[in-house]
């Protein structure tokens, strides 16, 4: 049996490069809580949690999911063989609730532990095994300053790194923000695709209307304009709105991927392993969406690297990808808390081949940036309008 020896689960704080502007907040660093469990052969595997601009974005913050992982989910572990990762986790599901962010990470970690055991790496544990060896990567405009929003993706266009964009909007007046989408979709022309995240700040109202001056100005896509548990207005909005409707916030597993699915209230999945639950679930969702018709991009959390890679092989599983990715939560960061950073070039990211996850931490810079180990780096958001 490979029983559980050791379990450290702690806070990073680690700076952006910029402010990032979204509807509900700014943030100005990202707060990760990574989990490190050893089993008896000494065998490590790593995971991470994390979620947006604490509790502005949903109901689980660093703090809660590191609480969640100690108080509820390592006591569990205890009793389990960490080799079977389905039996461990379908028995962290019978004693905790909820708590998706916490329990992805500690899923993270076991597939992490498994792979290393084996000698394989995750994607070969999920589904089929991968398909693909890099993804195709956007990148978010969220400085809000259109401008500096343009300056930037030509920036990211002349380094071949991004040329699939997502500006963050919802904080101004409708058709402030549509000027300012048009004006990026103008500059960047056909070089680019251009998609925006409202994160469930319009009413349907000013969805009906901004929706259809976004298909207008030459957005390609519109991620979460409503609440999300709105589905039948977001059904409304689906079949009445020229520009594909993307499901995000209203993702959180399989169940409600297949409500969705059922009302036709999307044409695209954001897949994020942290609000599904868990690697496993996210491919569940994934398999939900394939079979519906349903277009299928690979979400972030602007998770730092483990969740990062942790995602990236469950996308690299999947056949068909059609609107990419956006796994750059890294490069958002000053600093990368791995030995190796991830390997970004020719618009894509390059998926780990090792055995595990494929990645090791730098030690000295983790230890830095633990919360409990050192000074708070700085304040990691400031409420939205």
């Amino acid at each position: 049996m490979a029983g559980l020896s050791h379990a450290d689960t702690f806070i990073v704080d680690v700076p952006t490069i910029r402010p990032h502007v979204l509807a509900m907040a700014t943030m100005h660093a990202q707060s990760m809580v990574i989990v490190r469990l050893t089993d008896a052969d000494g065998i490590e595997g790593i995971g991470e949690g994390t979620t947006i601009g604490g509790l502005s974005y949903g109901e689980e913050s660093p703090e809660s999911i590191k609480s969640a992982i100690d108080t509820y989910i390592v006591p569990v572990l205890e009793t389990c063989d960490l080799a079977q990762v389905g039996a461990t986790m379908a028995k962290v599901a019978r004693c905790v609730r909820g708590n998706h962010f916490a329990k992805c990470a500690v899923e993270t970690a076991l597939l992490d532990m498994a792979g290393k055991r084996l000698g394989i790496p995750v994607s070969e544990l999920i589904g089929g095994g991968r398909v693909r060896d890099s993804l195709p990567v956007a990148w978010t405009l969220a400085s809000g300053d259109t401008a500096r929003d343009i300056a930037e993706g030509e920036e990211m266009l002349g380094l071949r790194r991004h040329r699939i964009f997502k500006l963050k909007i919802g904080k101004r007046d409708v058709r402030d923000d549509v000027a300012h989408v048009g004006a990026i979709c103008k500059a960047l022309g056909d070089r680019a695709s251009v998609r925006v995240d409202v994160n469930q700040n319009w009413s349907e109202a000013q969805a009906k209307i901004g929706m259809a001056m976004l298909h207008d100005v030459g957005c390609d896509l519109v991620e979460q304009p409503i609440a999300g548990d709105a589905i039948a207005a977001m059904a409304r909005l689906s079949k009445n709105q020229p520009v594909p409707l993307m499901a995000d916030e209203a993702l959180n597993g399989p169940r409600s991927a297949m409500r969705i699915a059922s009302a036709h209230a999307a044409s695209v999945f954001a897949l994020k392993i942290a609000q599904s639950g868990g690697l496993f679930a996210a491919a569940d969702v994934a398999a939900i969406g394939a079979a519906a018709g349903i277009g299928l991009y690979g979400g972030t959390m602007l998770e730092g690297g483990v969740g990062t890679v942790a995602s990236a092989h469950v996308f690299a599983t999947l056949p068909d990808l059609a609107w990419g990715t956006e796994l750059f939560g890294p490069l958002l960061q000053t600093e990368d808390i791995l030995r190796d950073p991830l390997g970004y070039a020719d618009f894509s990211l390059a998926v780990p081949t090792g055995s595990g996850l494929g990645i090791a931490f730098d030690e000295d810079k983790l230890a830095f940036f633990r919360r409990d180990r050192a000074s708070p780096v700085l304040h990691a958001v400031t409420a939205g309008a």
